[in-house]
């Protein structure tokens, strides 16, 4: 049996921004919201870096070429 990911999604924001980065950088939108999780960490902002790192984790579910999950 496969493991199942989860993704939190804090607010509708944070979809909008996955959303917008997919429509921005095609298939590179993972690499810039891992970019942007680095730059917050960096300057110290731990929130931004978690908020930026489960923006990444959302685009790599909504990119992948394939199903995970059962579609009710």
């Amino acid at each position: 049996m496969a493991l199942l990911e989860h993704v939190h999604v804090p607010d509708r924001a944070a979809a909008a921004d996955a959303a917008d980065l997919i429509a921005e950088f095609g298939r590179h939108a993972a690499g810039e919201a891992a970019a942007r999780a680095s730059k917050s960490r960096n300057l110290g902002n731990v929130v931004h870096y978690c908020r930026w790192r489960q923006i990444e984790r959302m685009i790599l579910l909504m990119t992948a070429d394939r199903s995970q999950h059962t579609i009710h």
